[in-house]
């Protein structure tokens, strides 16, 4: 199975903030890294100015590095064009938070004196805190349960060991209270912006895409035949009010403005959504390479996501709508359709080129919103980015 189908596969239910947000998680991911770069400068000041007993260096250095490492894989897979958090780079997280701990408590085997600088059961809950925005309730709870599991057995040993004040029980609740409590909410979290965000897009679905789009279109359509008669149809007929008799020469007008009222409305009547999102901002028809009408597939939500990215990229004072090209294709691998028509099951490949009057930077500030919604849409986006160009190529399962 591709990676397009696996994420389709998915259902609803385990959708997660980023993907029905993705600017919004696009603005926690400074969070997430603030907490991960924040949790190994605690532990290494903790590591070197304040244990309990000296300990093991080696395993100290050891539990920095594997706490630097699972704060490395929450940066790359949050980055937003490599969304969504896959569910490998979250286990990853969690086993290195895990085997961090284990690594702490053996480092500074001995008499535990002070909670105060026992950073790994704090850390273990931020741990979850950070990946909350990218993976469902569900990987949330069973991580966090993993990770305060480890807090308990660790700090259990280390007080059923040497023992000081309050029963092992007791220890390794503590130890394992902060992931249990941020865990909670970190679930409730995102369980409860999932429902929220699923009734919302119920509640606009009332109005669907298409039924907006017809609408758009109606207009437009209505608005180029405003112009035919007004430029065309109305001046003939005054002038034809003036002549004392028709000629030859009018009867071939007449014949000329019908056949170019009849063509417009053929047009008319065969253009897409997507050719009136691209013609109503400023780009020309014949740039869309269509032939199988296959972008009307589309699903809603994929939909309006291109559409966006269209009006804001030829909208862009950086952009020139005459140099956007695009490129609807079936994949190569697929079977042919059986009919000229678009219906049918199998995989689309889109291409999209925009010529942009801006640096690789400006393109990247400009776009990036933008795109990271896209790459949420069509996990297999690529991008390239290029002095004074901007390349799109992704794919999707017809619908």
């Amino acid at each position: 199975m591709s990676r397009v189908d696996d994420v389709r596969a998915r259902t609803r239910g385990s959708r997660t903030a980023q993907q029905y947000d993705p600017l919004g998680a696009m603005g926690s991911r400074p969070l997430a890294i603030v907490l991960g770069a924040g949790g190994v400068a605690w532990a290494l000041l903790v590591s070197v100015f304040d244990r309990d007993v000296p300990g093991s260096p080696t395993l100290s250095a050891l539990t920095i590095l594997l706490l630097a490492a699972s704060g490395a894989v929450v940066f790359v897979a949050s980055s937003p064009f490599r969304a969504p958090f896959p569910r490998w780079a979250f286990v990853l997280h969690v086993v290195l938070l895990a085997a961090a701990t284990v690594a702490s408590v053996a480092a500074q085997w001995g008499p535990d004196r002070s909670a105060l600088n026992d950073f790994m059961s704090l850390l273990t809950a931020t741990g979850i805190v950070m990946a909350a925005p990218y993976r469902p309730w569900r990987d949330l709870a069973v991580g966090g349960v993993v990770l305060a599991v480890v807090d308990a057995g660790a700090w259990g040993a280390a007080a059923t060991v040497f023992p000081y004040g309050v029963p092992a029980s007791v220890a390794a609740f503590l130890a394992a209270a902060p992931t249990l409590v941020l865990t909670t909410a970190s679930v409730v979290f995102a369980a409860t912006f999932a429902g929220l965000a699923e009734r919302v897009q119920i509640r606009a679905g009332s109005y669907s895409v298409a039924r907006a789009e017809r609408d758009g279109i109606a207009a437009s359509v209505q608005h180029d035949r405003s112009v035919v008669l007004a430029r065309d149809v109305a001046p003939f007929f005054a002038e034809l009010r003036t002549r004392a008799a028709i000629t030859d020469a009018d009867r071939a007008r007449a014949r000329a403005i019908a056949d170019g009222i009849r063509r417009a409305m053929v047009a008319d009547a065969d253009r897409t959504w997507f050719e009136h999102a691209v013609v109503v901002d400023g780009g020309t028809a014949s740039a869309i390479d269509d032939p199988d009408g296959l972008i009307a597939t589309l699903d809603a939500d994929q939909r309006t996501v291109v559409r966006t990215f269209l009006r804001a990229a030829l909208r862009a004072a950086t952009v020139d709508p005459a140099g956007f090209r695009a490129r609807v294709r079936r994949s190569a691998d697929d079977d042919p359709p059986t009919t000229p028509s678009a219906t049918g099951t199998g995989t689309v490949s889109v291409a999209l080129d925009l010529a942009v009057d801006d640096s690789d930077v400006g393109i990247h500030r400009t776009f990036d919103p933008y795109l990271a919604v896209l790459r949420v849409t069509f996990p297999d986006l690529d991008v390239a980015v290029r002095p004074s160009s901007l390349a799109l190529r992704f794919s999707y399962d017809q619908h």
